[in-house]
């Protein structure tokens, strides 16, 4: 069980702030890779295209193919005055019914509705108050679809409700851009910003759902999987729609007082039963990514097997939490004081992370979303 006296100061770093990466590596899997053997307790420097010489045959990698949606927007208040806003997930009760757990958003190609309601962060200067119709802004800056500001959601959220029928990813895909975390700077004309619907997508995203991307998977070419495949590495799928819970901020300085904001995850049979073979022969289990090992770990039943499910999550893990479905990990560098950097110390220790991360700092790594990898096996 994780510790009720772990403290948010425990999980703190500096990092000079030209190490945080402003593009991805071309190709993707130029970026370097940080080894952390845990059993050997000692680093490597790799690159990430060498990946494949560093799994075993036989090892399970399991991936999140969520996709990211063009979640920010821009709106203009009746003022003039302009809003920045991120779109998080679609509300299926209005928000009196804030107790229910939350809906799917969206909901997987086939099964979505028009559904109206929404979840959004808003930041803007001036007070925002509920019962003001914004107008989001199209490319061209002009006032476009008009939203209402209901009331206030969970973690600084606000419920908006729009025009009858107006569903998010049609909506979004019209007047939405892609949703970059504030660290990745991008000021107007930047030539950049046109290639990062691409570069901040992994190549094997399927389910429109995501508000950010899950970085660890952005490394990947058809190269590093084929020679994986060829290698006897097998792989899987989940899906787990990045929202606020994974890049929401930790404000509290005991981590048991932190609560999570749901993320809505699916795991299909196909893929439990995938990951129980493997983990019954013996193989690893390998996630790709902290947004996978939360989905597999809350689809974790006390004996250790995975079970299908199609549910939200609002699990936190960190030390000394115990591990019952993954056994490795793939993931970029985290920023400080996270509930994700919390978690790669809950796998690897937290002084063996933190002193990870101290070399890949003298040695240059690139840190956060578009920055490099390391692999905890």
């Amino acid at each position: 069980m994780p510790d009720a006296e772990a403290k948010l100061s425990d999980f703190d770093y500096d990092l000079p702030p030209d190490l945080i990466a402003q593009a991805p590596a071309v190709p993707r899997d130029a970026s370097r890779l940080l080894v952390l053997d845990r059993g050997a307790d000692r680093l490597e420097h790799r690159r990430f295209r060498d990946l494949p010489d560093l799994l075993r045959a036989g090892d399970l990698l399991v991936l999140n193919d969520t996709r990211v949606i063009p979640a920010a927007f821009t709106a203009r208040r009746a003022s003039g005055s302009r809003i920045e806003g991120c779109f998080l997930r679609v509300v299926e009760e209005g928000p009196q019914e804030k107790a229910t757990p939350p809906s799917p958003c969206p909901l997987p190609q086939g099964e979505r509705e028009q559904r109206n309601t929404w979840e959004v962060l808003l930041a803007g200067r001036g007070r925002i108050r509920a019962g003001e119709t914004l107008h989001l802004l199209n490319p061209a800056g002009e006032p476009a679809d008009a939203i209402e500001l209901v009331g206030r959601g969970e973690g600084g959220s606000w419920i908006v409700r729009g025009q009858p029928g107006a569903d998010a990813i049609e909506v979004l895909g019209r007047l939405g851009r892609t949703p970059l975390p504030p660290y990745i700077r991008r000021e107007a004309g930047d030539p950049r910003s046109s290639g990062d619907p691409q570069t901040y997508q992994t190549i094997y995203a399927r389910q429109d759902g995501a508000v950010a991307a899950p970085t660890a998977g952005l490394h990947f070419t058809e190269d590093v999987f084929d020679r994986l495949q060829r290698q006897g590495v097998e792989r899987t799928t989940l899906t787990l729609h990045v929202g606020l819970g994974t890049f929401q901020p930790i404000r509290t300085e005991r981590l048991a007082e932190h609560r999570m904001h749901a993320e809505h995850f699916e795991i299909s049979a196909e893929a439990a039963a995938r990951v129980n073979r493997a983990r019954a022969e013996g193989r690893r289990v390998i996630a790709v990514g902290t947004t996978t090992v939360r989905a597999l770990e809350s689809a974790a039943t006390d004996d250790g097997a995975l079970r299908a499910a199609r549910e939200a999550t609002r699990i936190f893990i960190y030390p000394p939490y115990r591990f019952r479905i993954v056994g490795g990990l793939i993931t970029n560098f985290h920023l400080p004081r996270t509930t994700l950097l919390a978690m790669v110390c809950a796998m690897a220790g937290r002084d063996r992370v933190l002193a990870a991360y101290e070399e890949a700092g003298r040695e240059g790594y690139r840190f956060y979303s578009y920055g490099d990898a390391m692999l905890i096996v």
